[in-house]
């Protein structure tokens, strides 16, 4: 799949992508582990240590956990609008130097929090600038590799998520439980200053960079797209169906993953169905499990839509074949929240995962196919604002409904979503027609 006749630099730009993703990761979950920590627990209620925690304090806390979640959430669905704007503004380079800048901040700062309100605007923070992540990535990736290449390049970039879980899982637990709580946010927060340096040493625009021969500039550039002068808004790209497409594969998906990363910690903690329950010291292997099984949906299914095209296929009907591939390979989570074998469990989440980002890549990449270069802060600003909305909307209320009805309706409400939009992204845009702007 990989083209390196032309040579292999545009690589090391998805390399230096899937870093920053990893770390972006990493610094967003730390909190789905600490939330299963007594210690925090008690601090984040008011009270004293050593203090039992009744039933009636767990479920107050899961409801508050609840709002600091979406505290999150509103920060990066407004963080992307104003992200989007400013990467095509000042340049993918300096955009993202200032996203990393201050959610690294905040991630430093989370660990220095002695109430739930202090917890919520240091997560608002931190929403705020990993909001850049995405719209960074994916326009760096527009900027670095042909159409053909870009699913593909997105499914490698993209995994880096899951690797973030991955680290997560294993290094927060530990640093927790033998240094506190707040050192795993501060220890994991100072690790976006490194992807800071890497990415200002690294990255250019092709035509910019002195690294880049001329063969794989031609390469990069053989599918490039006429561009205009003309300013383009946000009401502008409103009024293009394509861009309700991706904001509607965004609204519907994106907040299932971020349930998946914020909840699944308590689910292996508390359900009530599963006959064996997890902490803090055995929590780490589940967690191994789902995201290298993610790690490799993210880049099977990124691949199996561009190979289908290299092979004939139209792009219409290659990513959304691929995309419908994912939904189905989604609804039998819902079994998840009734078995009571915790290895049932991990498998179906894992599937799950996997076509999540499997989905992502390619919901990400159609924005790609249909928007040129110029918009494409803009339009993921705005598609990941409908996803990160979708996402407040649904992590306001899952405390709530954890606490008053378990995890089925919140695992049938994840099961069914990928199907229901994959169907208005059809109805939106049919053929995946590129838009002139």
């Amino acid at each position: 799949m990989l083209n390196t006749s032309a040579g292999n630099y545009r690589w090391r730009i998805c390399a230096v992508l899937f870093f920053a993703t990893t770390v972006n990761y990493i610094d967003r979950n730390v909190l789905s582990f600490t939330m299963i920590d007594e210690v925090f627990r008690r601090e984040m209620l008011g009270l004293p240590e050593g203090a039992p925690l009744t039933d009636a304090h767990l479920a107050r806390f899961k409801e508050l956990m609840g709002f600091v979640d979406a505290a999150f959430k509103l920060a990066y669905a407004i963080g992307f609008l104003l992200m989007g704007y400013v990467i095509d503004k000042l340049g993918t380079r300096k955009g993202f130097s200032l996203a990393i800048t201050v959610w690294s901040i905040a991630g430093v700062l989370n660990g220095f929090t002695n109430s739930v309100k202090q917890l919520s605007l240091t997560r608002f923070m931190l929403g705020l600038g990993e909001a850049g992540n995405f719209p960074s990535a994916i326009k760096s990736v527009a900027e670095w590799f042909p159409k053909k290449e870009r699913a593909f390049a997105t499914g490698l970039f993209n995994a880096g998520a899951n690797i973030g879980v991955i680290v997560t899982a294993l290094a927060v637990p530990f640093i927790t439980i033998h240094y506190g709580w707040r050192m795993s946010f501060i220890v994991t927060g100072l690790l976006g200053f490194a992807v800071l340096i890497v990415w200002r040493m690294v990255y250019r625009k092709p035509e910019e960079h002195p690294q880049l021969s001329n063969t794989e500039l031609d390469y990069i550039l053989s599918d490039k797209e006429e561009t205009t002068e003309e300013k383009t808004t946000w009401w502008k790209l409103l009024r293009h169906r394509q861009t309700w497409a991706f904001a509607a594969g965004k609204f519907l998906a994106d907040p299932i993953w971020y349930f998946y990363l914020t909840w699944l910690p308590d689910f292996f903690n508390s359900s009530e169905s599963l006959e064996e329950k997890l902490d803090l010291k055995n929590i780490g292997i589940p967690f191994i499990i789902i995201y290298l099984v993610s790690d490799a949906g993210s880049v099977f299914f990124g691949w199996l839509s561009s190979k289908l095209i290299q092979q004939g296929w139209s792009v219409n009907k290659a990513r959304k074949f691929t995309m419908l591939l994912c939904a189905l390979c989604v609804l039998p989570i819902v079994f998840a929240s009734v078995t009571k074998s915790i290895y049932v469990a991990v498998a179906l989440i894992a599937l799950a995962a996997a076509a999540h980002q499997g989905w992502s890549a390619n919901v990400f990449t159609i924005a790609s196919d249909m928007f040129p270069k110029k918009t494409l802060g803009k339009v993921v600003g705005i598609g990941s604002m409908f996803g990160a909305t979708g996402g407040v909307l649904f992590a306001a209320s899952t405390g709530i409904i954890r606490v008053q009805f378990g995890y089925v309706p919140l695992f049938v409400i994840a099961g069914s979503a990928y199907l229901l939009a994959l169907l208005i992204v059809h109805l939106l845009a049919p053929n995946l027609k590129k838009v002139e702007v």
